[in-house]
């Protein structure tokens, strides 16, 4: 998918459910990272670790990925979140889990709150942490849309999933995410995920230029073959297509004649930079027009509110569609104002009927 377009360049079994394992760590680092941009937490806070996140007296949690936390051990947020993004702490999950919503329960539900939020038709969490759990599933395409809100909601939290090691307690554990080494890619995310019941999975991304993509691999046999598919899957991506902003949030589109406003004509464009992916070359051939929802523009008009569409098109087919947006408030005129408008618009409508 790439992320800015939000375009899905290649698909195969894109919304069958599948156990997500530590992928599920990707939500929970969203709902952390919200928790910070909100001021609800700090990344200086300290954390007393309870008993249910000691791998020693949590059977669930023996064997599992860990940060080796002791109960009664005060640990920074930044600290845990590193635990939980880089080294996969299941531990830290739990830990984390508990300082923000009170109670792992609590957490899941803010997780599945986000779950509503984002728009995802395939995604029921049940842990935080991702450990098997029935009822728990998630797929490819959700996945990659909880990359992409990842990337673009909380930058500051993304960025610690480009982080190769962390060392606590003076043990240090590398980022499982080896496409993070990669010579031929330039990968800074996002998550791998294992477990008896999911298989191997891996959610990437990685940029070229201006280019942004990411890869969903779920359910792969192998270590070896989640991180060969999705190396394969960004290489071709980039390889045959790009991507472009041909109309961006701040630049009008069109200026359209209003109707019983405080002003006359109003500028649409786009509430958000509309970037179109396209086969690479294939730029020049783009075009953009629009359609109005409805024959004329009337006042009162609000900011973003939405009254059409943008059409791209290549070779006379249309590619993708963006809402076409008022992209400046239009208060209702005066009286006299509306008055003269309402005789013009008729005056507009006659004799454009009578020379039709």
């Amino acid at each position: 998918m790439d992320y800015n377009s939000g375009k899905v360049l290649t698909e195969s079994h894109a919304d069958d459910r599948l156990d997500p394992a530590s992928l599920t760590k990707m939500m929970a680092s969203y709902v952390i990272g919200q928790a910070i941009k909100a001021g609800k937490i700090t990344n200086d806070d300290m954390v007393t670790v309870g008993k249910d996140a000691w791998a020693t007296g949590n059977p669930i949690l023996q064997g599992s990925s860990l940060m080796f936390l002791k109960p009664g051990d005060r640990i920074p947020v930044s600290e845990l979140n590193k635990g939980i993004i880089i080294q996969s702490g299941n531990d830290a999950s739990i830990a984390l889990a508990d300082y923000v919503a009170g109670s792992q329960d609590s957490f899941v539900s803010l997780m599945n709150n986000y779950v509503q939020a984002l728009g995802l038709k395939n995604t029921h969490f049940k842990t935080v942490h991702g450990l098997d759990s029935d009822g728990q599933y998630s797929t490819a395409r959700d996945m990659a849309l909880i990359g992409q809100a990842l990337i673009r909601d909380v930058p500051q939290e993304y960025a610690l999933h480009k982080e190769k090691e962390f060392t606590f307690n003076r043990i240090r554990q590398h980022n499982r995410n080896r496409l993070l080494w990669s010579t031929n890619l330039q990968v800074d995310g996002i998550k791998t995920g294992h477990t008896e019941g999911a298989g191997n999975n891996l959610v990437a991304s990685a940029v070229d230029g201006d280019q942004r993509l990411i890869s969903v691999v779920l359910g792969a046999s192998t270590d070896a073959i989640r991180f060969r598919e999705s190396e394969k899957l960004l290489t071709w991506g980039f390889r045959f297509y790009e991507t472009v902003t041909p109309i961006k949030a701040d630049k009008p589109f069109s200026t359209q004649r209003v109707w019983f406003g405080d002003k006359k004509e109003v500028n649409l464009g786009v509430a958000s930079d509309a970037s179109v992916t396209l086969p690479k070359g294939q730029m020049k051939n783009l075009k953009a027009s629009f359609t109005l929802s409805q024959p004329q523009l009337t006042a009162p008009l609000k900011k973003n509110q939405v009254v059409g569409n943008i059409d791209f098109q290549l070779d006379g087919k249309t590619i993708e569609q963006r809402p076409l947006v008022v992209m400046e408030e239009v208060k209702e005129g005066g009286f006299f104002g509306r008055i003269w408008d309402f005789v013009m618009m008729k005056m507009t409508g006659w004799f454009g009927k009578w020379f039709a």
